[in-house]
């Protein structure tokens, strides 16, 4: 299957500033992609490159089989087939919701126009007679579905989606984001998204990109990125994570939770194995119990669903954080014995 998007040995800089350094990503018709990371590490420079706003210093962008950038020559944006929402939704203020989603329609017919502005309302879910209003007299998870309208009002075969829900609160933003991708897998438009939110990549996507400092350091499922990280900064900056020195075995690490099967071929030696505190439970123990993997509740979190508890295992071990439902979890100074679900991964 051809890839939509195929982006080979990317980069660019400004002022001698190289923030993409030799980027390759691919995305397959009908996903989603989300390339994640913070602030400053590169993820609208390369969905401003992949849009035509900017053109690389090395590398190529091929959309839906033609090349349209490399340092030799680039397709204007409009020319390119793609359709871009902003932060902000960027809808200009002094037109209707209407002649917002029709802006890109110009030289069509004015009654091909209404008919295809209708449609578009429809599928993001708002009623046609918002066709008359101005983008001040709408919320902003409604500014961000006609803002979206308008984007696909062209028939995109690609859409880039640049931290479009992060202007929302939190409870809009979770039904924003679910309403925008059930429409965009119902479409069938293959999309990347960038943006901050771990929890948001994770729960949008079907192939996650983690950049660092212009770099992907891991690219795969979120499955797979989030249980398989190849390296310590992918693990911890996709979620919190449960450090413990350990000796390898054979594919075993023993620590201060009892054995551990690791992930993947691992040299034998001390080493790091990292947890997810979502694999581990907590038991209450009764005094007299004398058992392995024993500690003290120091503190707990309440979190809703869920909730954090920070257990002293003793010794020189540092606490460890454990992450369970909230309906009956061990009270502050409960004597917990710790299980370990799943197996470790081993990093550097």
């Amino acid at each position: 299957m051809t890839a939509i998007l195929e982006v080979k040995g990317l980069a660019k800089s400004f002022h001698a500033n190289t923030v993409l350094h030799d980027i390759d990503l691919d995305l397959q018709p009908g996903t989603t992609t989300a390339v994640v990371g913070s602030s400053g590490c590169g993820k609208t420079t390369l969905l401003r490159l992949i849009a035509g706003f900017e053109a690389p210093d090395d590398g190529t962008i091929t959309i839906d089989g033609r090349q349209v950038a490399s340092p030799e020559s680039a397709v204007a944006p409009h020319r390119r087939g793609v359709g871009y929402v902003a932060q902000d939704g960027a809808l200009f203020p002094h037109l209707t919701v209407g002649q917002n989603i029709g802006y890109g329609l110009r030289g069509t017919a004015r009654g091909e126009v209404r008919a295809r502005v209708s449609e578009l309302l429809e599928s993001v879910s708002l009623d046609a007679s918002y066709a008359s209003r101005r983008p001040h007299q709408l919320s902003g998870g409604q500014q961000q579905r006609v803002a979206l309208a308008r984007a696909l009002a062209r028939h995109p075969v690609l859409m880039l989606l640049d931290e479009p829900f992060s202007a929302l609160d939190t409870g809009l933003r979770a039904s924003t984001r679910k309403t925008v991708a059930d429409l965009l897998t119902n479409a069938g438009v293959t999309t990347l998204l960038v943006t901050h939110d771990q929890e948001e990549a994770m729960s949008i996507a079907d192939q996650v990109a983690v950049m660092r400092d212009g770099r992907f350091t891991q690219v795969g499922s979120p499955q797979q990125v989030y249980r398989h990280p190849i390296d310590r900064f992918t693990a911890e900056f996709l979620g919190d994570c449960i450090s413990l020195p350990c000796t390898v075995a054979s594919g075993v690490a023993d620590c201060v939770l009892g054995r551990i099967p690791v992930q993947g071929p691992t040299a034998d030696g001390p080493a790091t194995v990292v947890l997810r505190p979502e694999q581990l439970v907590a038991t209450v123990v009764s005094d007299s119990e004398r058992l392995d993997r024993v500690g003290t509740v120091i503190a707990a979190d309440f979190l809703g669903h869920d909730v954090l508890l920070t257990i002293d295992p003793a010794g020189d071990t540092p606490p460890i954080i454990v992450r369970q439902h909230s309906l009956n979890p061990p009270p502050i100074d409960a004597k917990v014995r710790i299980e370990v679900m799943g197996n470790g991964v081993v990093l550097t």
